[in-house]
């Protein structure tokens, strides 16, 4: 064999080596924490559309206030999550879940304060109620310290959410039905 067919034959079996340690590291992720990946990145996605959709639709400023926290927190979060996933060798959705679509869909329907009332409720606080639970689940039962820690310095953000998300309900829910 030449010298150099024996270097290419050896930068191959180099890379076929870190390829299959790539995979192995991606293989050593938890159902539990590449789960936790997926449906972040989902309700995350959910919470952006429907917000997006609060800020065109509404006439309310609390909503839209709201709304716009939403989209850049989530945002910035769902960038983070993504960067993660990658590292992790993890492909996460960047669109909401079939389930979430049809409530955005129906979401989009209303118009006024039922528009306000439902989005409020739904993408305020029944999301961030099922999304605080997600990530509590991972802090508690996640294996990769990595997504564990991810999962922890966000959840913060995601409880001030809901207490936000409350207030814009009760105000909301206070309002007149149009």
């Amino acid at each position: 064999m030449k010298p150099n067919s024996l270097t290419l034959l050896s930068t191959a079996a180099l890379a076929l080596a870190v390829s299959f340690g790539a995979q192995a590291d991606t293989a050593k992720l938890s159902h539990q924490d590449k789960s936790f990946l997926k449906e972040a990145a989902e309700g995350g996605n959910a919470e952006i559309s429907g917000s997006q959709m609060a800020l065109s639709q509404s006439s309310s400023a609390d909503v839209k206030t709201f709304a716009q926290m939403m989209v850049d927190d989530h945002g910035k979060a769902g960038a983070e999550l993504k960067s993660l996933a990658e590292q992790k060798g993890v492909k996460v959705s960047d669109t909401p879940s079939l389930t979430k679509k049809t409530e955005i869909k129906m979401l989009s329907a209303r118009k006024g304060s039922s528009f306000d009332q439902h989005y409020a409720d739904s993408i305020g606080v029944k999301a961030h109620q099922d999304t605080i639970k997600l990530f509590q689940k991972e802090v508690d039962k996640g294996t990769d310290p990595d997504v564990k820690a991810w999962a922890s310095k966000t959840l913060p953000t995601l409880q001030h959410h809901l207490e936000a998300a409350q207030a814009l309900k009760a105000k909301a829910d206070a309002e007149p039905k149009s």
